[in-house]
């Protein structure tokens, strides 16, 4: 594996277009927390009774929530680099060879999983190295890991958005199309589809692939009211879900890539 993981590594070092949308998403995960930290301190001047709603959010133990939370809306970029880097592949015929310079169709595919679970790390440490730097900075003394679980819930969440990018990246080849049949899944289609079978069901929608992920990491602000809201949703059976959803990404994918036509 270690051998697969250096080629790939020979594939991107100089992919221009992988770094910059990499150093991207590193410096949008500071930025994001950054604009709602700024906004989190002009609030109470400008509405003291806000406070009383919101908390302390960049105090621990809730920094570790607060951080993850805005994290989320930055899943795309993640799905992002897996579709570059994999149509790349078909792209410029990379993958036909390595198939003939030896690599098995097996090897190739579970290396692009392990790429997958890669990058959703380095996402995950970014966020808990952002959560720790914002929640020592606002208030030392509080440091605990207690709720550190949201940063393990932001990490099945990343590598959940990877690894349905990979199966999009295996369905469609080409980046454009995989690029906006990615974007209009997971920013459009599986919420209209959620919001329609958690009006006509009992909450259904929220176990579909992407919906079940997102729904680990709730709104961390107005607790008593998303409290209320979300009563129903039961954490463990959503880790299921996303367990169950995940495994079946890579086995789409592994058997897709092992009878597709290179």
């Amino acid at each position: 594996m270690f051998q697969l993981l250096k080629v790939e590594w020979m594939k991107v070092k100089n992919y221009r277009t992988f770094w910059v949308l990499s150093i991207l998403y590193l410096v949008s995960v500071f930025g994001a927390s950054y604009i709602a930290y700024q906004v989190y301190q002009s609030t109470p001047q400008n509405n003291p009774q806000a406070k009383g709603f919101i908390g302390a959010p960049f105090d621990f133990p809730d920094v570790w929530h607060v951080i993850s939370y805005f994290c989320t809306f930055l899943m795309f970029m993640l799905g992002l680099l897996i579709i570059i880097s994999f149509t790349n592949e078909y792209s410029y015929k990379t993958h036909r060879q390595n198939i003939i310079d030896g690599w098995s169709r097996q090897e190739f595919i579970v290396v692009k999983m392990a790429i997958t679970v890669i990058i959703a790390l380095v996402a995950t440490i970014a966020v808990f190295i952002t959560a720790l730097f914002f929640g020592l900075y606002e208030n030392a003394a509080s440091f605990t890991f207690e709720k550190i679980e949201f940063i393990g819930y932001f990490f099945i969440q990343a590598v959940n958005y990877c690894a349905a990018a990979l199966l999009f990246s295996l369905l469609f080849k080409r980046s454009g199309i995989t690029i906006g049949v990615y974007f209009l899944y997971t920013l459009i289609l599986e919420n209209m589809l959620a919001a329609l079978l958690n009006r006509y069901t009992d909450n259904f929608g929220r176990y579909l692939p992407l919906e079940s992920t997102d729904n680990l990491i709730r709104v961390p602000f107005l607790k008593v009211i998303v409290n209320q809201l979300t009563a129903s949703y039961n954490t463990t059976a959503l880790l299921i879900m996303s367990v169950i959803y995940l495994a079946l990404y890579y086995f789409i994918s592994f058997k897709k890539f092992q009878t597709d036509d290179l």
